[in-house]
C-alpha cells in the first residue's frame, strides 16, 4: 500500500495515476434531476447518462483503461479462429491462476449460465458464502437452489470485523449431512462478496472450505470477479499475507479452487470475461456451450481488441499500487460519512461505499424499497446514480409474496481511476445533507413489476410528492446552485 502521510494529519487517498484522457461531464439543475428520475420510474437503471454528474452505478466496465491497455488495442488480431490475440489472452490466465484450460466468454454472467448448465440440476444446492443477482437467477432457472452459509456477522452492518465475506464452516458441514453431497452441485465463494458491500473473505477461510469440501469429493468453484479488492484486503488485514506478493496470493486462492469465473468488466478493467480450470473433464463439459450461446473458443463473444486489453489488465492487477485504489477512495468516503453520522457498512469494503437505507431511512416500510427510494434521492441532490441493492433487487416468490432481504442498501460504486478526490467530496457533501433533511424522502411502489431481475428494468411511482418537496428545501438551501 501506499503510504503518503500529508502534514496537515489528514488520511487522504493519493492518486497513483496522472489523467492524459478526458471526458466533459454535465450536472443538470435539480430541476431537470427530478423530471429525469420521475421518467425513469425511479429506477437509475433507466437513467440516461446524458442527466447523471458522477455515474456511481457501477465498475462493472466502466473502470479506466490504462495507456498501456489502450495501446494493446491496436494489436489485436482479428481472425475468427486460432486468434493471436486469444492465444495471448490464453498465456495470461494460465500464467496467473496456474490454470490449463480457459474458456473465454462475453461477460461474468454468461460464466454463470454455463456452470449453472453443466452443473445444477433440479433439486441440487449450491452453497455460497452470498449469493448475486444473476448467479441466483441462473442456478433457479436450471431448478437448483441458493444456500446462503455467512457468518452471522456478516448481517451486522457496523462492524470491525475483516473478513465478514467468510463461509461458515459450521453452516456447511451441517448442510451436507443434513442433504447429502450428492445433493451438492457445487459449493461457491464470491470473493468480495457484492450484496453485503463488497466484504472480503480469508484465504485461511478458503483453505477450510477446500477441506470440506475434499472430504466430500465436492467442487469448489471462485467467482473472481472482484478478486482485486479481494487481494488487497488478504494483504492489508491477514497477518499471514502481509509480505506475500499480489501474485502470490493469487495463484494461492487458484490452487484451492477447482473453478474459477470471472467478468472482465471487473477484474482486468475491460469487457469480457472467462472460465478457467485445470481439470480436462470441466473443460469438456463446458465447452460445446461456449460455442453455442458465445461464439467460437478463441473470441467467446468478445472483441479481441477487448482481449488484448484484458491481457494487460490481468497483468495490471498482480500490481499492489493498483489494486490499492479503489479500497482506499472508498474507504476514505465511508470514513467521511461515519465522521458525519451516515449510516454505512463498515469496515469498509470492496467496489463501493455502501449507504445503510433503513437506517438513512427508519421511517420508510421495508416494503416500500427504502434503499431505491435513497438511491433515487441521492441522484436528486447531486447528480449521482447509485445503485439499490436491498429489497428490489430481490424476486417474490412462487406465490407472489415480497422476498424481504436481509439488508437495504445503496451502493455507490467507485469506478477504478474515474473520480478524482473533489468529485468523491461532492458526492459526500450532497449525501450529509441529504442525510439532515431525510425526513423528506417517502417511498416507492411498482408501476411495472417484471418477474425476474425487475430490478434492471422495473418501473417504480413514489408514494408521495416526497421528491418535489425534496428539490424545493435543496433549492432553498442552496439557491441557484447545482
Amino acid at each position: 500500500m501506499t503510504n503518503i502521510k500529508f502534514h496537515s494529519g489528514e488520511n487522504i487517498p493519493l492518486e497513483m495515476h496522472k489523467v492524459r484522457i478526458v471526458q466533459k461531464l454535465n450536472l443538470p439543475p435539480i430541476e431537470r434531476r427530478v423530471e429525469a428520475i420521475q421518467e425513469a420510474g425511479y429506477n437509475t437503471f433507466l437513467l440516461k447518462n446524458e442527466d447523471i454528474f458522477m455515474d456511481m452505478l457501477t465498475d462493472s466496465g466502466v473502470n479506466a483503461m490504462s495507456d498501456r491497455q489502450q495501446a494493446s488495442m491496436l494489436e489485436a488480431d482479428d481472425s475468427y479462429a486460432g486468434s493471436a490475440t486469444f492465444t495471448k489472452l490464453e498465456n495470461k490466465v494460465e500464467e496467473i491462476f496456474g490454470t490449463k484450460y480457459f474458456l473465454p466468454t462475453h461477460q461474468g454472467r454468461a460464466c454463470e449460465n454455463i456452470l449453472a448448465q453443466v452443473y445444477v440440476t433440479p433439486g441440487s444446492i449450491v452453497p455460497m458464502n452470498y449469493h448475486f443477482t444473476t448467479t441466483k437467477a441462473h442456478i433457479s432457472l436450471n431448478g437448483g437452489q441458493v444456500e446462503e452459509i455467512f457468518l452471522e456477522e456478516a448481517l451486522n452492518l457496523t462492524s470491525d470485523v475483516a473478513f465478514k465475506g467468510n463461509v461458515d464452516i459450521d453452516k456447511l458441514n451441517a448442510l451436507i449431512a443434513e442433504n447429502g453431497a450428492e445433493k451438492i452441485a457445487f459449493v461457491r465463494m464470491e470473493a468480495g462478496t457484492n450484496l453485503i458491500g463488497g466484504q472480503p473473505f480469508s484465504l485461511a477461510n478458503m483453505r477450510d472450505v477446500r477441506k470440506v469440501c475434499d472430504e466430500h469429493n465436492l467442487l469448489l468453484i471462485l467467482d473472481a470477479s472482484l478478486l482485486a479488492d479481494n487481494l488487497h484486503f488478504i494483504k492489508e488485514r491477514e497477518e499471514q499475507y502481509q509480505y506475500a506478493t499480489i501474485r502470490d496470493i493469487t495463484r494461492e486462492m487458484a490452487d484451492l479452487s477447482d473453478i474459477i469465473y470471472f467478468s472482465a468488466r471487473k477484474l482486468g478493467c475491460a469487457r469480457g470475461g472467462g472460465i478457467c480450470t485445470n481439470s480436462e473433464d470441466a473443460y469438456m463439459k463446458m465447452r460445446e456451450y461456449i460455442t453455442l450461446y458465445e461464439g467460437f473458443l478463441t473470441y467467446g463473444g468478445m472483441s479481441v481488441r477487448e482481449m488484448e486489453a484484458i491481457t494487460i489488465g490481468l497483468e495490471e492487477t498482480m500490481d499492489e499500487q493498483m489494486i490499492n485504489q479503489g479500497p482506499q477512495f472508498i474507504a476514505y468516503m465511508t470514513e467521511e460519512l461515519v465522521k458525519h453520522g451516515v449510516p454505512v457498512v463498515t469496515p469498509a469494503g470492496g467496489l463501493g461505499c455502501h449507504v445503510n437505507a433503513s437506517d438513512f431511512l427508519p421511517h420508510v416500510e421495508q416494503s416500500a424499497y427504502p434503499a431505491g427510494a435513497l438511491a433515487a434521492a441521492i441522484y436528486i441532490v447531486g447528480g449521482v446514480r447509485g445503485m439499490e441493492r436491498g429489497t428490489l433487487s430481490e424476486q417474490r416468490d412462487e406465490n407472489g409474496v415480497e422476498t424481504l432481504s436481509a439488508m437495504e442498501l445503496v451502493r455507490l460504486a467507485l469506478p477504478r481511476r474515474v473520480f478524482t478526490l473533489s468529485q468523491v467530496k461532492y458526492a459526500i457533501d450532497r449525501i450529509v445533507w441529504l442525510y439532515e433533511n431525510r425526513d423528506l424522502i417517502g417511498g416507492l411502489e411498482f408501476v411495472d413489476e417484471p418477474k425476474v431481475l425487475r430490478f434492471f428494468f422495473g418501473k417504480l411511482g413514489t408514494t408521495s410528492a416526497w421528491p418535489q418537496l425534496l428539490a424545493d428545501k435543496f433549492r432553498e438551501d442552496f439557491g441557484d446552485s447545482l
